[in-house]
């Protein structure tokens, strides 16, 4: 170990300046080694992100029905379902997201969310259901 750091300094004496190769294939290595771990990191975190995104959704979209069944004795105005779309109405869906509800004649509904880049998140819908009282799985 002493004879390289005297070779070392006897470089510097000697005028030479910059980083060895070793030194660089050593730096380089490091960051492939944090690049590996942080990359599959931060993409799980975009895919929770992403299903939380929709599960909100979906669980505004059910506060805005039962609203809606509480101020009409007990069922949900029809037209939620129908006057919704993505840009206007009573639900809006975050951006990205596709909210879709459907209401039956006897006051239950489901809603269906889903991803515009459903790839990504590992999972195509996600439905919440009145009947069954809540949020399903991912399908």
């Amino acid at each position: 170990m002493n004879k390289l750091v005297a070779q070392t300094m006897a470089k510097k004496e000697n005028g030479e300046k910059g980083f060895t190769l070793i030194e660089l294939l050593v730096v380089v290595i490091i960051i492939g080694i944090l690049a590996a771990i942080a990359i599959p990191v931060f993409l799980n975190m975009r895919q929770g992100a992403w299903k939380s995104s929709i599960e909100s959704d979906l669980t505004n979209a059910a506060l805005v029905i039962e609203q809606s069944a509480t101020e009409n004795n007990g069922k949900p105005d029809s037209t939620l379902a129908a006057t919704y779309t993505d840009a206007t109405g009573a639900i809006k869906a975050s951006d990205g997201n596709t909210v879709v509800v459907a209401i039956d004649t006897d006051g239950s509904y489901t809603i269906t969310g889903s991803r515009t880049d459903a790839a990504d998140i590992g999972g195509s819908t996600l439905v919440y259901d009145s009947a069954a009282g809540g949020l399903g799985a991912w399908s």
